[in-house]
């Protein structure tokens, strides 16, 4: 049984010397006796996966709208792949992997109903007033909008984990400069890992999800390297596989190899760098983590094809405009008669203001009770 001694000699003897190890978080905004068997990264990882906005992303588009089937990725789904790899990788550098589980798990916890379309309307409804960002919000909803105990707001998680919040950073995300996390300083190794976890998970998954809904072709993939590389080898390998199982062999593969790269590649930055603490690695002009040249250069074609036939795709471009529509009828709504939002929202209006209270409110929606809200409010015939 390891107790919090047992468990800080464990992290000297076995994580590397710039990993971020518990005993040297910076410590909760509200202070609290640690629990006696867990560090506090594992106590904010558990925290995170009971809270209620971690469950709602069961329900949450990643691409496809909840309604379009139940074979496609949730934005949850998506969050336990980035966790999973982040893990690997954090594993194989010998950092602290509770530290990037933790911040995996956490870090789309702000994110809106229908995905980035969610995002952007509320951004440009809130822009006169702090705009919409779903790393600012993830922060907001672990620091203020989570109610699960009674001496603080929030769940009053570590330093660590909310500053991997508010500077994730990937093709889709641009992080959040608040002067309480430094923002000139680097984010810690286990913070970068998922950021690049992140950009690993949504690529592969993409391509699935773009194969299953006939949005992708086989012919447009055989179009990038990777893909024909992988296609040649898993063909040469199984010679009677169907194209439903060499399809998952060929993501698995495609993950797998990025996934070999990122551990290699950032291997090599820290023996040309030498950092001795997670201090040294804060100072760097430049991240550490991420992938070799050679892998940026083969990932290119591919976020161009995604871009191109599958976000761009006039499916896709119709789910993202009705979701823009319901977000906004339902906000305009509200702020023209707030007395239609819960009491609980009423109450936080005095707080955070109407705009930011009605803000929050719709963020927090899924996708479902987005459109089942919309319904009510806007069926004469649907109950309220």
């Amino acid at each position: 049984m390891l107790n919090q001694n047992q468990i800080r000699e464990f992290e000297d003897s076995l994580l590397a010397p710039y990993a971020m190890k518990s005993y040297q978080t910076r410590g909760r905004y509200y202070q609290e006796k640690e629990h006696q068997y867990r560090s506090v990264y594992q106590r904010d990882r558990d925290r995170i996966i009971h809270s209620a906005a971690f469950r709602k992303l069961e329900y949450k588009t990643q691409v496809f709208v909840i309604y379009e089937g139940d074979a496609y990725r949730t934005r949850i789904t998506h969050t336990l792949e980035v966790a999973q790899i982040a893990r690997t990788i954090a594993s194989a550098l010998r950092l602290n992997v509770d530290l990037a589980e933790a911040i995996a798990l956490a870090h789309d916890l702000g994110h809106t109903p229908f995905g980035h379309a969610g995002e952007e309307i509320l951004n440009e409804l809130m822009r006169k007033r702090g705009g919409f960002n779903h790393n600012a919000q993830g922060l907001r909803v672990v620091d203020l909008l989570e109610e699960k105990y009674p001496n603080f707001p929030g769940l009053n998680l570590s330093w660590e984990v909310r500053e991997g919040i508010i500077k994730h950073s990937s093709i889709f995300d641009q992080s959040v400069r608040l002067k309480e996390f430094h923002p000139n300083e680097q984010a810690t190794l286990e913070a970068q890992i998922v950021d690049v976890s992140d950009e690993i998970a949504y690529d592969s998954h993409d391509l699935d999800d773009g194969l299953t809904s006939g949005l992708l072709s086989e012919k447009d993939l055989l179009k990038l390297s990777l893909w024909r590389m992988l296609f040649g080898r898993i063909s040469k390998r199984f010679k009677a596989i169907d194209n439903n199982k060499r399809r998952y062999q060929i993501i698995k593969n495609l993950i797998d190899i990025q996934v070999t790269d990122v551990i290699r590649s950032t291997e090599e930055r820290l023996k040309k760098f030498k950092p001795r603490s997670w201090r040294d690695v804060k100072r760097m002009d430049n991240r550490i983590a991420g992938f070799s040249k050679y892998m940026l250069s083969e990932r290119k074609p591919l976020r161009e094809l995604l871009l191109e036939k599958f976000y761009r795709h006039y499916r896709v471009v119709r789910m993202s405009s009705k979701a823009k529509r319901f977000i906004r009828e339902l906000f305009n709504t509200y702020i023209r008669n707030p007395s239609q939002l819960p009491p609980a929202v009423q109450r936080n209006i005095k707080e955070f203001g109407l705009h930011r209270s009605v803000c929050d409110y719709i963020a927090g929606m899924t996708d479902k009770s987005t459109l089942d809200e919309h319904e009510k409010l806007f069926d004469p015939y649907t109950t309220v």
